[in-house]
Formats: C-alpha cells, structure tokens, sequence
C-alpha cells in the first residue's frame, strides 16, 4: 500500500521536489489506465515520465544486503 502524499498535495509542488517513490508511485498507477486519461491526465504522465528520465531512471544504482536494485513504492 502506497503511504505518502497524494496527487491534490503534489499537484501544488514543482515536480522536481517529488520524491523517487512517489515518481514510481504515480507513473506505475498513470500507466495501468493510459487509454482512460484525458489530456490533462496523459500530460501529467509524460511530465513524470520526463523527470524520471532526467533523474536517470527508477533503477538503484546498486543493491546491498537490505535492499534490491527495485524502488518500493508500497
């Protein structure tokens, strides 16, 4: 289950100040209902998309013994 701040608090933050799950978070949740979104909708997922790859990806750069290579999001 997803625990942190939801779409109405972060549409009133620059998407740049979001945190990596919370990217994760919305782009895995925007992807499974890409055919429903209207414009406003597809907008916001290619603007995550684009921070996510400006970031460099979802991808940890290496694992260690508590954690994998995965960011959790819930």
């Amino acid at each position: 289950m997803y625990v942190g701040r939801d779409m109405t608090e972060l549409s009133m933050v620059s998407i740049k100040e979001w945190r990596e799950t919370e990217l994760a978070y919305f782009h895995h949740a925007l992807q499974q209902m890409v055919p429903y979104l209207n414009a406003e909708g597809q907008s916001i997922h290619t603007e995550i998309i684009k921070e996510i790859e400006q970031r460099g990806g979802l991808k940890r750069q290496e694992a260690n013994y508590t954690q994998g290579t995965e960011i959790p999001f819930d």
